[in-house]
């Protein structure tokens, strides 16, 4: 029923495992087949790290990243794990996922959307930002890509491509499609706020000529439209304002000829004629509440040291005031109160909270309330260097070998898995020769010499591995 190596029943009572949040059964089936991570199912080709995905068990897919499964592996219509749980809006497997380097610019083979499109149609804003977390230095004022300093953008400590960035987040989909589009469409305040913030061009448009995209989906606009058309066609006010406070043009025509006002009129949203007048003004919009602005630092550092703790840890130093079961790790610059790297993660990743005293994207601190806008690694935290080690490629297993330095077992990332298995001392080929069995004509064994001619020599072993021949010994009796 599936391609992988290992057993197909095996590999679709993995499926329902992850299906069914079922940690305790996953973890039996992945101890007993490794390989069991990378199964796939027929004809959809969904992996357990989709199903997962789909459903939200982060447990489920903290442990089949624990046993080297490929992060972006694509179904049958190329999409990803990590384009699953921006659809569903799961931001913690997002999270985990974009820990675990999950690709953010793979787009699908249907209509070439990535997983950023997936989140806006969905109006996910959390999750936009969680996939961006790598992009967007930790530092204040980044959010007005406009007025930005330019001394920040040259320093050393948070390197920016604004050029790759911009390509990142104004990636269009088939028919000239941005996730800006998607989310104005849809009616996603918080998303449109939030992808401005983060440099997307309010003026782009989509291609200007008829495809399969704008006969199906995003006719209701026509082609060549802005993302203020789009909104325009979705009926969103706040939509809209944000939209023209952040420089849309309203006299902009598309292929129909139509104006964003026009686009308003013929969908019948009435209500937005004053919006969308060529002599109305707004004020400028405040930045977005989901900037939190630290999560590029304490990312880095949970790569390096380690995030996926769940048990009670033996405290060696000052434990996490907010948990107060793990050692602290990060500090944050300026208050300088320490937290464990789980509960730092959770505070960037939930807190909306915004100060009118403090940068905006800061995120404030639990204790003290002032801003924090990055974390720092304390002198006390060691590299956790097993997650600095390169994944195993969970392949076939070869034959044993005799040396011992040697291996047949891939290395599992954080040695959840040990194998035990017997050695032997090294035999050399000359020390075999070829015997014939009488009932089994057809079957050659290789059998330990002996130098008696009246002593008969009885191997007893199991099969060797399909990719070569000989046996494994196990006990040699002497008759």
């Amino acid at each position: 029923m599936g391609n992988s190596v290992g057993c197909s029943a095996s590999g679709e009572r993995l499926v329902s495992a992850a299906r069914d949040g079922d940690l305790q059964e996953a973890e039996a089936l992945l101890e007993y087949n490794p390989r069991l991570a990378n199964y796939s199912t027929f004809g959809v080709r969904n992996s357990p790290l989709h199903i997962a995905a789909i459903k939200g068990h982060t447990e489920i897919v903290n442990l089949l990243t624990d046993y080297g499964v490929d992060v972006n592996c694509r179904n049958y219509c190329g999409q990803t794990a990590l384009m699953q749980s921006c659809r569903y809006g799961h931001w913690e497997v997002v999270q985990t996922l974009v820990l675990n380097n999950a690709s953010i610019s793979k787009a699908d083979y249907l209509n070439g959307r990535t997983a950023l499109h997936f989140a806006a149609v969905n109006g996910f804003a959390r999750c936009i930002r969680l996939l961006v977390a790598d992009h967007v230095p930790s530092v204040p004022y980044f959010w007005n890509l406009t007025t930005w300093p330019v001394q920040e953008e040259s320093s050393s400590s948070h390197p920016l491509d604004r050029c790759s960035f911009s390509k990142l987040i104004n990636k269009a989909a088939d028919g000239g499609v941005t996730a800006l589009h998607m989310a104005a469409l849809n009616c996603h305040t918080e998303c449109v706020q939030l992808l401005l913030d983060l440099g997307a061009d309010a003026s782009a448009i989509t291609f200007r000529y008829d495809t399969t995209v704008d006969m199906i989906v995003w006719c209701s606009a026509g082609a060549g439209s802005s993302p203020l058309h789009y909104a325009a066609c979705g009926g969103s006010i706040l939509c809209c304002q944000i939209l023209v406070s952040r420089g849309a043009s309203r006299d902009l025509q598309n292929c129909n000829g139509w104006t964003p006002l026009e686009v308003a009129q013929v969908w019948g949203r009435h209500w937005l004629e004053a919006i969308l007048a060529p002599d109305t003004t707004f004020p400028p919009y405040p930045p977005s509440r989901y900037l939190a602005l630290p999560l590029m630092s304490i990312f880095k550092i949970a790569r390096e040291c380690g995030w996926r703790s769940s048990e009670s840890q033996a405290l060696e130093t000052e434990p996490c005031i907010v948990c107060l079961e793990r050692n602290c790790a990060v500090a944050a610059e300026g208050c300088r109160h320490e937290f464990c790297t789980r509960c730092a993660l959770y505070l960037c990743s939930t807190n909306t909270g915004l100060s009118a005293s403090d940068p905006p994207g800061s995120i404030p601190c639990p204790l003290c309330r002032s801003g924090i806008l990055s974390f720092v690694k304390l002198a006390s935290t060691v590299p956790n260097r097993d997650l600095l080690k390169p994944t195993a490629t969970l392949g076939l297993c070869t034959v044993c070998s005799v040396d011992e330095s040697a291996s047949c077992v891939p290395s599992l990332v954080q040695n959840r898995v040990e194998l035990k298995r017997a050695r032997v001392s090294p035999v050399t080929s000359t020390s075999f020769r070829t015997l014939s069995c009488a009932n089994f004509s057809g079957i050659n064994a290789p059998c330990l010499k002996d130098d008696s001619d009246n002593e008969d020599v009885i191997v007893s072993g199991v099969p060797g591995n399909s990719e070569g021949p000989g046996i494994n010994f196990h006990e040699v009796t002497v008759v």
